[in-house]
């Protein structure tokens, strides 16, 4: 950050006072280890929805990330969880939230949900988040939800796991459901996709089903993956708050991946975030938001195609794009 001042300092004194010039390195450290990140993700976020299209009917991903370089040893400070929202269809970090030492993902979630706006919004989480408060709260706040079932609810995954084996052994007579089928090539990888959305009357009652809020469909994914060198197949349940429809059910489902793919892995590898050894008081938290808002403002810049590892580097240089890309986020 030094470097870069002292590289841009005529520049940068058309929009800053620097009598005494550019701060040295110790001082920014300081400045974001005492800054509150608490305090700096409300209002961040706060500006940032005044910015954004609405979300409705938008797939928003919510899932955790560790900064894998941002442990201490020495201190006994172990590497910092964020959990995130995504907007997958304006590639758009709503929001992020610390999980606390001692805790889990369960307690950060609905934290991060009352942190964004999400009014008709569809939400998916993976199975950690399939929690029957926290489907609550979705409904609450007038969102649609498609969440993972896993087997940390053994009963109700059982009963979902037996009743659609049962059902496809008989070609699922009398049942009345949506199925949605899909083939995709590439990477040296064919993937055949099929998707049962069965509405949750044809169960005849699920376990604890009235407590999850909103449910209408239980959804079923069966993936056979077709490798170079060897074939793999995997079945998936959801719980979803969506009407029995498979190929909107089974779109949501996939568009959940856009968060590991557009952000998690955009994060390390244009930005090495795991690589950072940023790790004392406040600073990784302050650093990761710094970050992720970086990421929003070249998401938004369209105007150059290019990757971002490349709209990175010509915004450091240029000074005329890197107003671009300020003036494309504050107008988003």
């Amino acid at each position: 950050m030094e470097n870069y001042g002292i590289s841009k300092q005529q520049w940068l004194e058309e929009f800053l006072e620097l009598p005494n010039g550019i701060p040295s390195d110790d001082t920014f450290r300081r400045v974001f280890e005492k800054l509150n990140p608490q305090v700096l993700e409300e209002k961040l976020t706060q500006w940032l929805q005044q910015l954004v299209e609405s979300v409705v009917s938008e797939v928003v991903s919510i899932d955790g990330k560790s900064l894998r370089g941002s442990y201490d040893r020495n201190q006994g400070v172990k590497a910092l969880h964020l959990v995130s929202a995504w907007a997958n269809e304006q590639r758009l970090v709503l929001g992020q939230v610390k999980v606390e030492d001692h805790s889990n993902e369960i307690t950060a979630i609905p934290a991060l949900l009352e942190l964004v706006d999400i009014t008709g919004a569809i939400i998916t989480i993976d199975a950690m988040g399939t929690q029957q408060s926290i489907v609550q709260q979705l409904q609450k706040k007038k969102a649609d939800y498609v969440l993972s079932l896993k087997a940390n609810h053994p009963t109700l995954h059982s009963q979902v796991k037996n009743w659609f084996e049962l059902a496809r052994a008989t070609n699922f007579e009398g049942v009345d459901l949506s199925y949605d089928q899909r083939l995709e090539t590439g990477h040296h990888r064919r993937e055949k996709r099929q998707v049962w959305a069965i509405p949750v009357t044809a169960f005849g009652g699920l376990h604890q089903q009235q407590q999850w809020a909103g449910l209408q469909s239980i959804i079923v994914v069966e993936r056979v993956r077709h490798l170079w060198n060897k074939t793999t197949q995997e079945i998936q349940f959801y719980l979803s708050s969506l009407p029995p429809d498979a190929a909107l059910n089974g779109r949501v489902i996939r568009q959940h991946w856009g968060i590991e793919n557009q952000l998690h892995w955009t994060l390390d590898v244009t930005w090495r975030e795991d690589q950072c050894r940023v790790r004392s008081f406040h600073s990784p938290r302050n650093f990761a938001l710094l970050r992720r808002i970086a990421l929003n403002a070249l998401n938004q810049e369209t105007t150059v195609r290019r990757s971002l590892r490349q709209k990175v580097k010509r915004a450091a240089m240029n000074n005329d794009y890197m107003i671009q890309v300020l003036n494309s986020f504050c107008q988003a």
